[in-house]
C-alpha cells in the first residue's frame, strides 16, 4: 500500500510517500526562511506559506516517484500538537482529497511520528525501550511498551529545551533558528571556562525538567559581559550547551536505570546536535545502554514519519479511518492517543 504523509505542524511543509513494503519512496521538506527575518515562528506568516506550497510539493512527491493521485491508498496527516493555523491547512487539505479519492484519512500524533522516527532506519531497537523526545516545543523521557502503549516519565514543566536555546540565542544577537546558531558559536568556546546550574537534578525521583531558572541565571549572566568580544558569547554559548547536554544526559540515566532499560532512543530536531550524540555515547557506553538515532532529515519535522506512523495505525487498529469530522488539537499529547 502507499500511504502519503502530510505534515504542517509549524513552519516545515513535507509531503511524503511511503511504501509499507518498500519504506520511504520520497520525503520532500520545505522550510520556511521568512521567519529568521522576525526572530522567530509567525503563526499567520507560516499558515500562509503551507498553503502555498504543500499542493506543489504533493505534485512533486508524486511525479519524483511516477505516480498520481489515483495510486495514493491512504492519507496521513498531523493532526497534533503544533500551530493551530499550520494545523488547519495540513488537515484539510488532507481530508479533501481523502474524500475525493475515497480512501481512508487517518490522523496522527506528531510526538508519536517523532518518537518512531527511528523505526525507519535500518539499526532499530526492540521493545520495550525508553524515549527522549527534544525539539523546540517539547522535552519529554517516555517509556514505550509497545506501538500505541506509552507512560510519560517525565516532562517539561516550562520551557522546551527547543525554546530555551532560542531565547539564549537571541539575547547573544544570533540570527533564528536560534539553537542551530548557537552550536555553531559553541565550537569556539573554551572548555570550563564558565559553568552554569544543571535544573532539577537533586532529586532522583523527579524525571521532570526545568529549564526557565537555567535562562534566567544565563540572563542574567549575559547582562553583565561584554558581547562585542566574540570569545566571550562563544564560552557563553559553549556553557550554555554543556549544561542542556549534561541535564538531558542525567535525567536519561536516571530513567534507564530505574525501570532497567538499557535501550534509549533520542528523537526530536535537537537531537541532531552532533556534541550531544558524541557525549551521550561516551557516557553511556560504560553502562552498556544501546543508543539509536534517526538521520538528520528525519530528526527534524517531516511527513515521513507521518505517514509511517498512518501504516501503522490502520494495520494495526484495523479502522476505516473514513472520517466525517476534521480532527486538529494543537495541543495533543501521547495521553490522547486514543481520540485518533
Amino acid at each position: 500500500m502507499l500511504f502519503m504523509g502530510i505534515e504542517t505542524s509549524c513552519d516545515d511543509t513535507s509531503v511524503s510517500i511511503y511504501d509499507d513494503k518498500k519504506g520511504i519512496l520520497c520525503n520532500n521538506i520545505y522550510t520556511q526562511k521568512i521567519h529568521s527575518k522576525y526572530g522567530g515562528i509567525v503563526p499567520e506568516l507560516a499558515a500562509r506559506n503551507h498553503l502555498k506550497k504543500i499542493i506543489p510539493l504533493i505534485k512533486k512527491s508524486l511525479f519524483k516517484i511516477k505516480k498520481n493521485l489515483k495510486n495514493i491508498d491512504a492519507i496521513a496527516y498531523t493532526a497534533g500538537p503544533g500551530q493551530i493555523n499550520s494545523l488547519i491547512i495540513g488537515a484539510i487539505v488532507s481530508h479533501t482529497l481523502a474524500f475525493a479519492l475515497n480512501i481512508p484519512i487517518i490522523p496522527v500524533n506528531h510526538i508519536e511520528g517523532h518518537l518512531f522516527s527511528i523505526m525507519l532506519q535500518k539499526k532499530k531497537p526492540c521493545f520495550p525501550f525508553i524515549g527522549l523526545l527534544i525539539s523546540g516545543g517539547h522535552t519529554q523521557l517516555i517509556y514505550v511498551y509497545k506501538f500505541g502503549k506509552y507512560k510519560i516519565l517525565g516532562k517539561h514543566i516550562d520551557n522546551a529545551v527547543g525554546e530555551t536555546l532560542d531565547k539564549i540565542s537571541k539575547l547573544l544577537g544570533l540570527d533564528y533558528p536560534g539553537g542551530k546558531n548557537l552550536f555553531k558559536l559553541s565550537k569556539h568556546g573554551i572548555p570550563q571556562k564558565i559553568f552554569f546550574p544543571r535544573p532539577m537534578i537533586s532529586k532522583k525521583n523527579n524525571l521532570d525538567f526545568s529549564f526557565s531558572g537555567l535562562k534566567t541565571f544565563v540572563q542574567n549572566f549575559i547582562k553583565k559581559q561584554n558581547l562585542n568580544n566574540f570569545q566571550v558569547k562563544a564560552n557563553i554559548a559553549y556553557a550554555f550547551e554543556d549544561a542542556i547536554i549534561d541535564t538531558l544526559y542525567i535525567k536519561s540515566l536516571w530513567a534507564l536505570k530505574k525501570y532497567h532499560i538499557n535501550q534509549l532512543v533520542i528523537a526530536g530536531g535537537v537531537s541532531a546536535n552532533k556534541k550531544l550524540r558524541k557525549i551521550f555515547y561516551q557516557n553511556f557506553q560504560k553502562y552498556n545502554i544501546k543508543l539509536f538515532y534517526s538521520n538528520k532529515k528525519l530528526c527534524t519535522d517531516n511527513a515521513g514519519m507521518i505517514a509511517y506512523i498512518g501504516s501503522k495505525k490502520l494495520f494495526l487498529k484495523k479502522k476505516k479511518y473514513i472520517l466525517n469530522n476534521i480532527i486538529i488539537n494543537p495541543k495533543l499529547s501521547l495521553d490522547d492517543n486514543f481520540l485518533l
